[in-house]
């Protein structure tokens, strides 16, 4: 099922160009390579690790420690980045080193590390259910942000032995970090700042992609498409789908309803699912949202913005849609030097 939902997405997104392409040889190599071989393809050092969650779920992670000729000086601050749904680690370096944000901040002097969540291309192992099972695939949001996220930052810290880290996410990426962080206050603890990039929580105003996301700054893929198609959608569960579905249905920010009263009460101890809340994260918070996003609609992230109580910046790039957050070529101008400013001064204290 989320196989075609995610090609239905991509085709939709990117059909006006993808005849083009089709009718053209490939042209960058990176397209047919998997994430440790565009990271040395580019030049950079790489690191493999698979990570265990409580329940069982083997993530893979990337970790870029240095950048191009950098001697690995330690420590060096170290930067997490959770990438969106139906996506995976491929999206911070799918573009040339001077536009991809793993490539720039390794190059400034972080150690980048790059998660996969639960389901998707490289995290699709378990310790006791098969990938073809129905057990396997019984997980939302709510599962990689109780799970996935704290196995995933303590398996960080305890190779890097630094206690705290920048955390960095787009869309989902977002989601589950505003969950974790407002009912784990031990792992808050470990995030000196939370970047969120086209955040979401609330989905009541969002435009189904299916039908109406295919804004997309041509210029931005025009020598690159071949790599952004081969790369992109890396799977989830339908469970989680239907998480979506069931969010944009409330207008509310709350966990899997998974059916029936026994069932919630199973999961929760309540007859209906809980309600997140936001105001009980205490991380510093960056945000940036897209004017033209029709995922994370500009609505719903201005009824976020008064929830953050420690937002420390905010912008709105009027032009920005949902996957310019990490394709647009002026994603540094727009976003990346300021991110990198931010983490710059925060060392500074």
């Amino acid at each position: 099922m989320w196989q075609l939902l995610a090609a239905a997405y991509w085709m939709l997104l990117l059909g006006p160009i993808y005849g083009y392409h089709k009718r053209r040889s490939v042209t960058n190599p990176e397209a047919n390579m998997n994430i440790s071989q565009i990271i040395s393809y580019w030049g950079y050092p790489c690191e493999e690790y698979d990570v265990v969650t409580k329940d069982g779920y083997v993530l893979g992670i990337y970790r870029i420690p240095s950048g191009r000729g950098c001697p690995r000086a330690t420590p060096r601050p170290v930067v997490y980045l959770q990438h969106g749904l139906i996506a995976s680690a491929t999206n911070w370096i799918c573009n040339l080193p001077n536009n991809s944000l793993a490539f720039l901040l390794a190059d400034t002097g972080y150690d980048v590390w790059m998660g996969n969540s639960r389901g998707n291309t490289w995290s699709r192992k378990h310790l006791k259910f098969s990938p073809k099972s129905r057990e396997y695939w019984a997980f939302s949001v709510d599962e990689m942000a109780n799970y996935d996220l704290p196995a995933t930052i303590n398996f960080i810290v305890k190779k890097t032995g630094q206690e705290r880290l920048y955390y960095v996410g787009h869309s989902q990426g977002t989601t589950i970090a505003f969950i974790a962080f407002s009912t784990n206050p031990e792992l808050a603890k470990r995030i000196k700042i939370f970047f969120a990039l086209a955040p979401v929580i609330t989905v009541k105003y969002t435009q189904s992609p299916m039908k109406k996301f295919t804004i997309l700054s041509r210029e931005v893929v025009k020598s690159r498409l071949d790599v952004y198609l081969a790369q992109s959608s890396a799977g989830t569960s339908v469970q989680n789908m239907l998480h979506w579905a069931q969010a944009a249905n409330s207008g509310l920010f709350q966990a899997f309803d998974w059916g029936n009263p026994d069932q919630n009460m199973m999961h929760f101890h309540q007859l209906t699912p809980p309600l997140y809340d936001v105001t009980k994260m205490e991380v510093p918070t960056a945000v940036w949202s897209g004017g033209h996003d029709r995922v994370a609609d500009v609505r719903d992230v201005e009824n976020l913005l008064p929830k953050i109580t420690r937002l420390i910046y905010y912008k709105l790039i009027p032009h920005y849609n949902h996957v310019d957050f990490y394709l647009g070529q002026d994603a540094p101008q727009e976003i990346y030097q300021d991110l990198i400013r931010l983490m710059d001064e925060c060392l500074q204290n």
